[in-house]
């Protein structure tokens, strides 16, 4: 379908992971052990940060002082999606358990991942740790099973997800605020679906083997179809060029995250939401066969668009 073949522009990178993974997932090699890219220097530099507790500091400690975020949990979500997503890195490795015994910590007696946004109820954040858990190997914990039934449990009426602090309609420069003091926000259920959260918690249950088929897993996936190029419902991340602003390890919501997340689901082409976006990539590819991605985070990762080319591949 692309009007040139991506593959020889990307195999002409030097990084070794990026190497391996055009190998094992584009031209179906053996590129040999995972744990060579385990070894690597920028691998072992991310990996000597961590704690002992098995999170990672937050570089920003006296300015967040009094700041209701539990920072730790931002950079520990932080460095394990490159460790993950990046590097293929599992429970295999000591340093991934360590962060998932971490995260486990923070998790409520309801099954979510409770700190980011203080006490407030964060199903995107959530639904991002669980990612990278079921990504991790951690698919079969109990702990786990809560969290996605806890997903389950506060999907909107009509399919997908939203955010408490979007539906009360809480600004963004009053979110400290509420993050900080305010009693906790809950759902309102009877709302219309926010694509921005929606997109995320459909990563987490795509991760998963089999709540990836559960049947309101896959309506929301299909709801999600029918906002592509489309504002948001909500304020926050509402216009529709988001969609098109990405993040390497995924992040927000984006063409390419979702994509992905709905193929893992089991979504195909036949799709006309998703053959709208693939023609979209179709037109926007350059000249060399790869695409110039409008990046948001992550910028310090050598070859950050290599990554998103690749994914995206």
């Amino acid at each position: 379908m692309l009007k040139k073949d991506p593959r020889p522009e990307l195999m002409k990178t030097t990084n070794p992971a990026i190497q391996y993974f055009i190998r094992r997932d584009l031209l179906d090699e053996s590129p040999g052990s995972i744990r060579q890219i385990w070894e690597l220097p920028e691998v072992q530099k991310i990996l000597k940060k961590q704690q002992s507790d098995g999170s990672w500091p937050d570089p920003h400690l006296k300015k967040h002082v009094d700041s209701g975020t539990n920072y730790k949990m931002v950079e520990t979500y932080r460095a394990l999606g490159v460790l993950v997503q990046l590097y293929g890195m599992t429970k295999e490795h000591l340093a991934i358990q360590k962060a998932a015994e971490f995260f486990f910590t923070t998790q409520t007696e309801e099954g979510d991942f409770r700190g980011i946004y203080g006490h407030q109820y964060s199903p995107n954040y959530s639904a991002g740790i669980l990612e990278l858990l079921v990504e991790a190997g951690y698919e079969r914990e109990d702990a786990i099973h809560r969290s996605f039934q806890w997903l389950l449990s506060i999907q909107q009426e009509k399919g997908g997800w939203t955010l408490p602090l979007q539906t009360h309609k809480i600004k963004m420069q009053n979110t400290e605020q509420y993050i900080n003091d305010s009693p906790i926000l809950f759902f309102q259920k009877e709302k219309i679906f926010a694509h921005f959260v929606t997109g995320i918690v459909l990563r987490a249950f795509a991760s998963h083997p089999e709540y990836r088929h559960h049947p309101d897993v896959l309506r929301a996936g299909e709801l999600i179809t029918h906002r592509f190029f489309k504002e948001d419902m909500y304020s926050s991340y509402k216009a529709a060029e988001n969609w098109e602003h990405y993040s390497i390890p995924f992040w927000w919501n984006d063409y390419i995250a979702t994509l992905d997340a709905l193929s893992k689901m089991g979504f195909t082409p036949e799709n006309s939401g998703i053959s709208a976006v693939l023609h979209y990539f179709q037109k926007t590819q350059n000249d060399s066969g790869i695409w110039d991605l409008h990046l948001l985070k992550g910028k310090s990762i050598p070859d950050l668009n290599l990554w998103g080319n690749l994914i995206l591949c």
